[in-house]
Protein backbone atom coordinates (compact mmCIF):
# COMPACT_ATOMS: atom_id res chain seq x y z
CA UNK A 1 0.00 0.00 0.00
CA UNK A 2 1.85 2.99 -1.26
CA UNK A 3 -1.20 5.52 -1.20
CA UNK A 4 -4.52 6.01 1.27
CA UNK A 5 -6.40 5.83 -1.72
CA UNK A 6 -9.48 3.61 -1.36
CA UNK A 7 -11.19 2.95 -4.82
CA UNK A 8 -13.77 0.39 -4.85
CA UNK A 9 -11.68 -1.63 -7.39
CA UNK A 10 -8.68 -1.62 -4.93
CA UNK A 11 -11.01 -2.22 -1.98
CA UNK A 12 -10.26 -6.03 -1.83
CA UNK A 13 -6.94 -6.45 -3.24
CA UNK A 14 -6.06 -5.63 0.94
CA UNK A 15 -7.18 -8.97 2.04
CA UNK A 16 -5.83 -12.49 1.42
CA UNK A 17 -6.67 -14.40 -2.09
CA UNK A 18 -7.84 -17.54 -0.30
CA UNK A 19 -10.90 -15.31 1.64
CA UNK A 20 -14.43 -16.53 0.99
CA UNK A 21 -17.12 -14.00 -0.08
CA UNK A 22 -18.32 -14.15 2.80
CA UNK A 23 -14.57 -13.65 5.21
CA UNK A 24 -13.84 -10.70 2.34
CA UNK A 25 -17.10 -9.11 3.14
CA UNK A 26 -16.81 -9.48 6.69
CA UNK A 27 -13.43 -8.33 6.56
CA UNK A 28 -14.16 -5.06 4.29
CA UNK A 29 -16.78 -4.37 7.29
CA UNK A 30 -14.16 -4.37 10.12
CA UNK A 31 -11.27 -3.00 8.12
CA UNK A 32 -13.85 0.01 7.35
CA UNK A 33 -14.73 1.05 10.42
CA UNK A 34 -11.09 0.54 12.26
CA UNK A 35 -10.11 3.07 9.99
CA UNK A 36 -12.96 5.36 10.47
CA UNK A 37 -11.88 5.58 14.45
CA UNK A 38 -8.27 6.13 13.62
CA UNK A 39 -9.11 8.80 11.21
CA UNK A 40 -11.76 10.57 12.96
CA UNK A 41 -9.43 10.81 15.96
CA UNK A 42 -6.61 11.93 13.17
CA UNK A 43 -8.49 14.85 12.03
CA UNK A 44 -11.01 15.44 14.75
CA UNK A 45 -14.29 15.51 12.84
CA UNK A 46 -14.25 15.82 9.37
CA UNK A 47 -15.87 19.21 9.15
CA UNK A 48 -14.72 23.08 10.42
CA UNK A 49 -15.64 26.16 9.95
CA UNK A 50 -13.81 29.10 7.03
CA UNK A 51 -14.47 32.64 6.41
CA UNK A 52 -15.52 33.10 2.60
CA UNK A 53 -15.38 36.83 2.92
CA UNK A 54 -11.46 38.56 2.27
CA UNK A 55 -9.47 40.54 4.87
CA UNK A 56 -7.77 43.82 2.59
CA UNK A 57 -6.68 45.93 5.13
CA UNK A 58 -8.00 46.33 8.71
CA UNK A 59 -11.01 48.48 8.45
CA UNK A 60 -12.42 45.38 6.34
CA UNK A 61 -13.48 44.14 10.36
CA UNK A 62 -14.94 47.43 10.72
CA UNK A 63 -17.18 46.31 7.73
CA UNK A 64 -17.76 42.75 8.53
CA UNK A 65 -18.60 43.74 12.22
CA UNK A 66 -19.24 46.78 13.75
CA UNK A 67 -20.34 49.79 12.73
CA UNK A 68 -20.92 48.49 8.92
CA UNK A 69 -22.77 45.25 10.18
CA UNK A 70 -25.59 46.80 11.89
CA UNK A 71 -27.04 48.06 8.15
CA UNK A 72 -27.18 44.35 7.76
CA UNK A 73 -28.85 44.07 11.06
CA UNK A 74 -31.35 46.69 10.38
CA UNK A 75 -32.02 45.42 6.44
CA UNK A 76 -33.12 41.84 7.72
CA UNK A 77 -35.28 43.73 10.22
CA UNK A 78 -37.05 44.72 7.56
CA UNK A 79 -37.45 42.00 5.40
CA UNK A 80 -36.68 38.48 6.97
CA UNK A 81 -35.87 37.23 3.60
CA UNK A 82 -33.16 39.76 3.03
CA UNK A 83 -31.63 37.60 5.15
CA UNK A 84 -31.19 34.33 2.66
CA UNK A 85 -28.96 37.60 0.28
CA UNK A 86 -26.94 38.96 3.40
CA UNK A 87 -25.37 35.91 5.15
CA UNK A 88 -24.87 32.83 4.24
CA UNK A 89 -28.21 30.92 5.35
CA UNK A 90 -29.23 30.70 1.79
CA UNK A 91 -26.94 27.99 1.33
CA UNK A 92 -26.90 26.81 4.68
CA UNK A 93 -28.85 23.26 6.04
CA UNK A 94 -28.83 22.12 9.86
CA UNK A 95 -28.14 18.71 10.44
CA UNK A 96 -30.37 17.41 13.50
CA UNK A 97 -30.51 14.57 15.61
CA UNK A 98 -31.16 13.58 18.66
CA UNK A 99 -29.18 10.02 17.81
CA UNK A 100 -31.65 7.81 18.87
CA UNK A 101 -31.29 5.68 15.65
CA UNK A 102 -28.18 6.14 14.13
CA UNK A 103 -27.44 3.12 11.52
CA UNK A 104 -27.47 -0.25 12.96
CA UNK A 105 -26.26 0.67 16.30
CA UNK A 106 -29.22 2.10 17.88
CA UNK A 107 -29.46 4.75 20.82
CA UNK A 108 -25.96 6.32 21.20
CA UNK A 109 -26.29 9.09 23.08
CA UNK A 110 -27.16 12.55 21.88
CA UNK A 111 -23.21 13.34 20.99
CA UNK A 112 -23.05 9.85 19.66
CA UNK A 113 -24.53 11.17 16.07
CA UNK A 114 -21.84 13.61 15.57
CA UNK A 115 -20.06 11.26 13.42
CA UNK A 116 -22.64 10.85 11.54
CA UNK A 117 -23.76 14.35 11.71
CA UNK A 118 -20.57 15.53 10.31
CA UNK A 119 -20.37 13.08 7.59
CA UNK A 120 -23.75 14.48 6.25
CA UNK A 121 -22.48 18.21 6.30
CA UNK A 122 -19.33 16.66 4.79
CA UNK A 123 -20.99 15.11 2.03
CA UNK A 124 -23.24 17.96 1.26
CA UNK A 125 -20.35 20.38 0.58
CA UNK A 126 -18.73 17.93 -1.28
CA UNK A 127 -21.24 16.19 -3.32
CA UNK A 128 -23.93 19.74 -3.20
CA UNK A 129 -21.88 22.59 -2.50
CA UNK A 130 -24.00 23.67 0.12
CA UNK A 131 -23.00 23.94 3.57
CA UNK A 132 -24.26 22.12 6.71
CA UNK A 133 -23.62 22.19 10.45
CA UNK A 134 -24.03 19.02 12.67
CA UNK A 135 -26.48 19.46 15.68
CA UNK A 136 -27.06 16.70 18.16
CA UNK A 137 -29.87 17.46 21.07
CA UNK A 138 -31.33 16.02 23.90
CA UNK A 139 -34.83 14.99 23.21
CA UNK A 140 -35.21 13.42 26.74
CA UNK A 141 -37.74 15.15 28.74
CA UNK A 142 -37.96 15.48 32.57
CA UNK A 143 -39.59 11.66 32.42
CA UNK A 144 -36.30 10.58 31.04
CA UNK A 145 -38.12 10.10 27.85
CA UNK A 146 -36.90 10.87 24.22
CA UNK A 147 -39.61 13.41 23.58
CA UNK A 148 -40.68 14.54 19.98
CA UNK A 149 -41.66 17.88 21.00
CA UNK A 150 -38.14 18.88 22.15
CA UNK A 151 -36.93 18.04 18.65
CA UNK A 152 -40.19 20.45 16.74
CA UNK A 153 -38.88 23.01 19.69
CA UNK A 154 -35.59 22.79 18.98
CA UNK A 155 -35.77 23.33 15.31
CA UNK A 156 -38.45 26.34 15.62
CA UNK A 157 -35.84 27.76 17.61
CA UNK A 158 -32.74 27.55 14.92
CA UNK A 159 -34.93 28.36 12.28
CA UNK A 160 -34.01 31.69 11.34
CA UNK A 161 -30.31 30.54 11.08
CA UNK A 162 -30.94 28.03 8.58
CA UNK A 163 -32.23 27.89 4.59
CA UNK A 164 -33.16 24.14 5.36
CA UNK A 165 -33.19 21.42 8.50
CA UNK A 166 -31.96 17.87 7.42
CA UNK A 167 -33.68 15.71 10.52
CA UNK A 168 -31.36 12.43 10.45
CA UNK A 169 -31.67 9.06 12.98
CA UNK A 170 -34.46 10.00 14.93
CA UNK A 171 -36.16 6.48 16.09
CA UNK A 172 -39.69 5.69 15.46
CA UNK A 173 -42.43 6.72 16.12
CA UNK A 174 -40.90 10.27 17.21
CA UNK A 175 -39.43 10.73 13.90
CA UNK A 176 -43.35 10.60 12.01
CA UNK A 177 -44.77 13.20 13.77
CA UNK A 178 -41.22 15.48 14.16
CA UNK A 179 -41.61 15.62 10.22
CA UNK A 180 -45.16 16.03 9.79
CA UNK A 181 -45.13 18.92 12.36
CA UNK A 182 -42.39 20.89 11.17
CA UNK A 183 -43.22 20.50 7.77
CA UNK A 184 -46.49 22.06 7.83
CA UNK A 185 -45.33 24.73 10.84
CA UNK A 186 -41.53 26.14 9.32
CA UNK A 187 -41.20 28.32 6.76
CA UNK A 188 -38.19 26.58 5.48
CA UNK A 189 -37.80 23.13 4.30
CA UNK A 190 -37.68 20.72 6.55
CA UNK A 191 -36.50 16.99 5.42
CA UNK A 192 -36.28 13.40 7.30
CA UNK A 193 -33.24 12.34 4.67
CA UNK A 194 -33.62 8.79 6.57
CA UNK A 195 -37.28 8.63 5.52
CA UNK A 196 -37.77 10.85 2.07
CA UNK A 197 -34.30 10.74 1.37
CA UNK A 198 -34.31 7.35 1.88
CA UNK A 199 -37.16 6.62 -0.63
CA UNK A 200 -36.23 8.97 -3.40
CA UNK A 201 -32.90 7.11 -3.91
CA UNK A 202 -34.12 3.88 -3.74
CA UNK A 203 -36.77 4.94 -6.32
CA UNK A 204 -34.34 6.13 -8.23
CA UNK A 205 -32.40 2.31 -8.32
CA UNK A 206 -35.95 0.79 -8.30
CA UNK A 207 -37.03 2.07 -11.37
CA UNK A 208 -33.78 1.29 -13.35
CA UNK A 209 -34.07 -2.19 -12.08
CA UNK A 210 -36.75 -2.60 -13.19
CA UNK A 211 -35.68 -1.41 -16.55
CA UNK A 212 -32.87 -4.31 -16.42
CA UNK A 213 -35.27 -7.05 -15.51
CA UNK A 214 -38.04 -5.81 -18.13
CA UNK A 215 -40.89 -5.56 -15.63
CA UNK A 216 -43.50 -2.50 -15.19
CA UNK A 217 -44.00 -0.99 -11.69
CA UNK A 218 -47.57 -1.59 -11.94
CA UNK A 219 -47.13 -4.92 -12.72
CA UNK A 220 -44.36 -6.10 -10.08
CA UNK A 221 -44.84 -7.78 -6.41
CA UNK A 222 -43.17 -5.87 -4.17
CA UNK A 223 -42.15 -7.53 -0.33
CA UNK A 224 -40.45 -4.71 1.94
CA UNK A 225 -38.84 -6.00 5.27
CA UNK A 226 -38.97 -2.92 8.20
CA UNK A 227 -41.58 -0.62 8.65
CA UNK A 228 -39.22 2.25 10.23
CA UNK A 229 -39.15 5.30 8.72
CA UNK A 230 -36.99 4.14 5.72
CA UNK A 231 -39.38 1.35 4.52
CA UNK A 232 -42.62 3.22 5.22
CA UNK A 233 -41.56 6.52 2.89
CA UNK A 234 -40.59 3.93 0.53
CA UNK A 235 -43.63 2.77 0.45
CA UNK A 236 -45.46 5.26 0.08
CA UNK A 237 -43.57 6.90 -2.59
CA UNK A 238 -43.51 3.98 -4.54
CA UNK A 239 -47.03 3.81 -4.20
CA UNK A 240 -47.29 7.10 -5.76
CA UNK A 241 -45.13 6.18 -8.98
CA UNK A 242 -47.57 3.32 -9.71
CA UNK A 243 -47.02 0.41 -7.83
CA UNK A 244 -50.09 -1.75 -7.27
CA UNK A 245 -50.59 -1.57 -3.17
CA UNK A 246 -52.37 -4.91 -3.69
CA UNK A 247 -49.28 -6.68 -4.57
CA UNK A 248 -47.60 -4.82 -2.21
CA UNK A 249 -46.80 -6.44 1.52
CA UNK A 250 -44.76 -4.74 4.33
CA UNK A 251 -43.41 -6.51 7.32
CA UNK A 252 -42.72 -5.56 10.10
CA UNK A 253 -40.86 -7.30 13.45
CA UNK A 254 -44.42 -8.54 14.54
CA UNK A 255 -46.04 -9.83 10.71
CA UNK A 256 -47.25 -8.53 7.97
CA UNK A 257 -49.12 -5.15 8.00
CA UNK A 258 -53.02 -5.35 7.23
CA UNK A 259 -56.15 -4.12 8.20
CA UNK A 260 -55.92 -7.01 11.23
CA UNK A 261 -53.09 -5.41 12.74
CA UNK A 262 -55.22 -4.14 15.84
CA UNK A 263 -51.60 -3.26 17.70
CA UNK A 264 -50.86 -1.20 15.18
CA UNK A 265 -54.43 0.46 15.01
CA UNK A 266 -54.53 1.00 18.27
CA UNK A 267 -51.33 3.19 19.06
CA UNK A 268 -51.91 6.55 17.18
CA UNK A 269 -48.63 7.23 17.36
CA UNK A 270 -47.85 4.88 14.22
CA UNK A 271 -50.25 7.04 11.89
CA UNK A 272 -48.23 5.87 9.11
CA UNK A 273 -47.66 2.93 9.82
CA UNK A 274 -51.30 1.89 9.74
CA UNK A 275 -51.85 3.91 6.86
CA UNK A 276 -49.71 0.69 5.13
CA UNK A 277 -52.09 -1.60 7.03
CA UNK A 278 -55.12 -0.26 5.31
CA UNK A 279 -53.93 0.65 1.90
CA UNK A 280 -51.91 -2.33 1.54
CA UNK A 281 -51.96 -6.62 1.63
CA UNK A 282 -55.49 -7.28 1.32
CA UNK A 283 -55.02 -11.02 1.66
CA UNK A 284 -52.92 -10.16 5.27
CA UNK A 285 -50.20 -12.32 4.75
CA UNK A 286 -48.14 -12.64 8.08
CA UNK A 287 -45.27 -14.72 6.63
CA UNK A 288 -41.89 -14.24 4.96
CA UNK A 289 -42.08 -17.33 3.15
CA UNK A 290 -45.51 -16.81 1.28
CA UNK A 291 -44.62 -13.34 0.61
CA UNK A 292 -41.56 -14.22 -0.85
CA UNK A 293 -42.90 -16.99 -3.12
CA UNK A 294 -42.99 -15.14 -6.45
CA UNK A 295 -42.22 -11.69 -5.54
CA UNK A 296 -40.34 -9.65 -7.99
CA UNK A 297 -38.89 -7.06 -5.87
CA UNK A 298 -37.56 -7.22 -2.07
CA UNK A 299 -36.60 -4.02 -0.35
CA UNK A 300 -34.84 -4.35 3.02
CA UNK A 301 -34.03 -1.83 5.85
CA UNK A 302 -33.80 -3.88 8.80
CA UNK A 303 -31.10 -5.68 10.29
CA UNK A 304 -28.61 -8.31 9.59
CA UNK A 305 -30.01 -11.35 8.31
CA UNK A 306 -33.44 -10.61 7.59
CA UNK A 307 -33.39 -11.75 4.09
CA UNK A 308 -32.46 -15.76 4.22
CA UNK A 309 -31.12 -16.89 0.83
CA UNK A 310 -33.98 -19.69 1.44
CA UNK A 311 -36.64 -17.16 0.50
CA UNK A 312 -35.17 -16.08 -2.58
CA UNK A 313 -34.44 -18.83 -4.57
CA UNK A 314 -38.82 -19.08 -4.30
CA UNK A 315 -38.95 -15.48 -5.64
CA UNK A 316 -39.73 -14.78 -9.76
CA UNK A 317 -37.59 -15.03 -11.80
CA UNK A 318 -34.93 -12.48 -12.51
CA UNK A 319 -35.72 -11.57 -8.83
CA UNK A 320 -34.54 -7.93 -7.64
CA UNK A 321 -32.88 -7.34 -3.85
CA UNK A 322 -32.18 -4.42 -2.20
CA UNK A 323 -30.38 -5.42 1.03
CA UNK A 324 -29.84 -1.89 2.36
CA UNK A 325 -29.37 -2.29 6.26
CA UNK A 326 -26.30 -0.34 7.04
CA UNK A 327 -23.31 -1.12 7.75
CA UNK A 328 -23.99 -4.89 7.31
CA UNK A 329 -26.81 -5.61 5.09
CA UNK A 330 -30.31 -8.16 5.39
CA UNK A 331 -28.22 -10.44 3.00
CA UNK A 332 -24.26 -10.05 0.96
CA UNK A 333 -24.37 -9.18 -2.40
CA UNK A 334 -22.40 -12.82 -2.97
CA UNK A 335 -25.45 -14.89 -1.17
CA UNK A 336 -28.27 -12.85 -2.72
CA UNK A 337 -26.74 -13.44 -6.47
CA UNK A 338 -26.28 -17.26 -5.33
CA UNK A 339 -30.29 -17.67 -4.55
CA UNK A 340 -31.11 -16.58 -7.97
CA UNK A 341 -31.07 -13.01 -7.57
CA UNK A 342 -30.54 -11.00 -10.56
CA UNK A 343 -29.75 -7.34 -9.56
CA UNK A 344 -28.70 -6.89 -5.80
CA UNK A 345 -27.86 -3.58 -4.42
CA UNK A 346 -27.06 -2.58 -1.03
CA UNK A 347 -26.44 1.00 0.87
CA UNK A 348 -22.66 0.68 0.92
CA UNK A 349 -20.11 1.68 -1.20
CA UNK A 350 -17.86 -0.97 -1.42
CA UNK A 351 -20.26 -2.99 -3.11
CA UNK A 352 -22.07 -2.41 -6.74
CA UNK A 353 -25.25 -0.66 -6.70
CA UNK A 354 -25.26 1.46 -4.17
CA UNK A 355 -28.77 2.67 -2.76
CA UNK A 356 -27.76 5.42 -0.62
CA UNK A 357 -29.46 8.57 0.63
CA UNK A 358 -25.54 10.14 -0.60
CA UNK A 359 -26.71 10.40 -4.01
CA UNK A 360 -29.88 12.00 -3.44
CA UNK A 361 -29.82 14.62 -0.59
CA UNK A 362 -27.05 16.92 -1.80
CA UNK A 363 -28.72 17.63 -4.98
CA UNK A 364 -32.40 17.66 -3.53
CA UNK A 365 -31.45 19.92 -0.70
CA UNK A 366 -29.54 22.39 -3.35
CA UNK A 367 -32.35 22.40 -6.01
CA UNK A 368 -34.65 23.45 -2.50
CA UNK A 369 -32.16 26.00 -1.44
CA UNK A 370 -31.83 27.96 -4.38
CA UNK A 371 -35.44 28.71 -5.24
CA UNK A 372 -35.78 29.28 -1.51
CA UNK A 373 -38.65 26.34 -1.40
CA UNK A 374 -40.81 26.12 1.88
CA UNK A 375 -41.02 22.82 1.61
CA UNK A 376 -39.85 19.82 0.22
CA UNK A 377 -42.62 17.91 -1.17
CA UNK A 378 -43.18 14.28 -2.08
CA UNK A 379 -43.53 15.11 -5.41
CA UNK A 380 -39.95 17.05 -5.21
CA UNK A 381 -38.66 13.52 -4.07
CA UNK A 382 -40.32 11.57 -6.68
CA UNK A 383 -38.77 14.01 -8.92
CA UNK A 384 -35.31 13.80 -7.68
CA UNK A 385 -35.69 10.02 -8.07
CA UNK A 386 -36.60 10.08 -11.71
CA UNK A 387 -34.00 13.10 -12.37
CA UNK A 388 -31.32 10.24 -10.85
CA UNK A 389 -32.75 7.33 -12.76
CA UNK A 390 -32.53 9.13 -16.05
CA UNK A 391 -28.83 10.09 -15.74
CA UNK A 392 -27.64 6.93 -15.30
CA UNK A 393 -29.61 5.54 -17.92
CA UNK A 394 -28.77 8.14 -20.45
CA UNK A 395 -24.97 9.18 -19.52
CA UNK A 396 -23.90 5.14 -18.86
CA UNK A 397 -26.51 2.58 -19.67
CA UNK A 398 -28.12 0.61 -17.33
CA UNK A 399 -26.81 -3.19 -17.15
CA UNK A 400 -27.66 -5.83 -13.57
CA UNK A 401 -24.12 -3.76 -11.83
CA UNK A 402 -25.07 -0.49 -12.23
CA UNK A 403 -28.50 0.85 -11.61
CA UNK A 404 -27.31 3.68 -10.04
CA UNK A 405 -24.86 6.47 -10.41
CA UNK A 406 -22.17 7.01 -8.04
CA UNK A 407 -20.87 10.10 -5.83
CA UNK A 408 -18.49 10.38 -8.48
CA UNK A 409 -20.47 11.44 -10.88
CA UNK A 410 -21.20 14.80 -10.13
CA UNK A 411 -23.14 15.93 -12.67
CA UNK A 412 -25.89 14.15 -11.27
CA UNK A 413 -26.45 16.47 -8.43
CA UNK A 414 -26.73 19.25 -10.70
CA UNK A 415 -29.22 17.49 -12.70
CA UNK A 416 -31.24 16.42 -9.74
CA UNK A 417 -31.21 19.94 -8.03
CA UNK A 418 -32.81 21.57 -11.22
CA UNK A 419 -35.52 19.02 -11.53
CA UNK A 420 -36.58 19.44 -7.75
CA UNK A 421 -36.12 23.24 -8.10
CA UNK A 422 -38.43 23.01 -11.24
CA UNK A 423 -41.05 20.74 -9.38
CA UNK A 424 -40.90 23.38 -6.27
CA UNK A 425 -41.67 25.79 -8.33
CA UNK A 426 -44.92 23.73 -9.67
CA UNK A 427 -45.99 22.58 -6.87
CA UNK A 428 -45.94 26.25 -5.49
CA UNK A 429 -43.44 26.37 -2.78
CA UNK A 430 -40.87 28.10 -4.09
CA UNK A 431 -40.19 32.15 -2.99
CA UNK A 432 -37.87 32.90 -6.47
CA UNK A 433 -38.48 31.56 -9.87
CA UNK A 434 -34.87 30.51 -11.81
CA UNK A 435 -34.78 28.29 -15.24
CA UNK A 436 -33.37 24.89 -15.15
CA UNK A 437 -30.48 25.86 -16.68
CA UNK A 438 -29.90 28.82 -14.12
CA UNK A 439 -30.40 25.80 -11.07
CA UNK A 440 -28.15 23.64 -13.05
CA UNK A 441 -25.10 25.81 -14.04
CA UNK A 442 -25.26 26.91 -10.30
CA UNK A 443 -25.16 23.86 -8.31
CA UNK A 444 -22.27 22.50 -10.64
CA UNK A 445 -20.30 25.48 -10.32
CA UNK A 446 -20.68 25.28 -6.57
CA UNK A 447 -19.96 22.04 -6.29
CA UNK A 448 -16.71 22.24 -8.64
CA UNK A 449 -15.73 25.16 -6.32
CA UNK A 450 -16.02 23.06 -3.23
CA UNK A 451 -13.65 20.57 -4.73
CA UNK A 452 -11.52 23.07 -5.70
CA UNK A 453 -11.29 24.19 -2.18
CA UNK A 454 -10.59 20.67 -0.82
CA UNK A 455 -8.13 20.08 -3.71
CA UNK A 456 -6.15 23.29 -2.74
CA UNK A 457 -5.78 22.51 0.91
CA UNK A 458 -4.73 19.10 0.33
CA UNK A 459 -2.31 20.00 -2.17
CA UNK A 460 -1.05 22.41 0.58
CA UNK A 461 -1.58 20.12 3.42
CA UNK A 462 -3.70 22.19 5.31
CA UNK A 463 -5.47 18.63 4.65
CA UNK A 464 -3.04 16.19 5.70
CA UNK A 465 -2.95 12.92 3.83
CA UNK A 466 -3.59 10.25 6.50
CA UNK A 467 -0.22 7.90 7.61
CA UNK A 468 -0.30 4.62 5.34
CA UNK A 469 0.06 2.58 8.50
CA UNK A 470 -3.43 3.35 10.03
CA UNK A 471 -4.52 1.69 6.70
CA UNK A 472 -2.25 -1.24 7.23
CA UNK A 473 -3.21 -1.63 11.01
CA UNK A 474 -7.24 -1.63 9.92
CA UNK A 475 -6.48 -3.69 7.33
CA UNK A 476 -4.08 -6.66 9.99
CA UNK A 477 -7.04 -6.38 12.30
CA UNK A 478 -9.83 -7.00 9.94
CA UNK A 479 -7.85 -9.97 8.58
CA UNK A 480 -7.51 -11.18 12.72
CA UNK A 481 -10.85 -11.08 13.08
CA UNK A 482 -12.09 -12.99 10.46
CA UNK A 483 -9.31 -15.77 10.61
Amino acid sequence: MKTPDLSLSDLGSYFPDDFTPEQRAKAQTIFLKELAASSHKFYRGKTVTMPKAGIYGFNWFNVYYTPGVSMVSTTIRDNNDASFELSNRGNLVAVVSDSTRVLGDGDVTPSGGLGVMEGKAFLMKYLGGVDGVALCCNSYNKEGKHDAEKIIDFVKMLEPSFGAVNLEDISQPNCFKVLDTLREECDIPVWHDDAQGTASVTLAGLTNALKVVGKEMKDVRVVLMGAGAANSTIARLILADGADPEKMVVFDTKGGLHKGRDDVKADKAFYRKWELCEATNPKRINSEEEAFKGADVVIGASQPGAIKPEWIKTMAPKAIVFACANPVPEIYPYAAKEAGAYVVATGRGDFPNQVNNSIGFPGILKGALLVRARKITDEMAIAAAHAVAKYAEEKKGINPDYIMPTMQETEVFAQEAADVAMQAIKDGVARVELTWDEVYNTTLADVKEARAIIDLLQTNEFIKAPDLKMLEDARDKAVAAVK
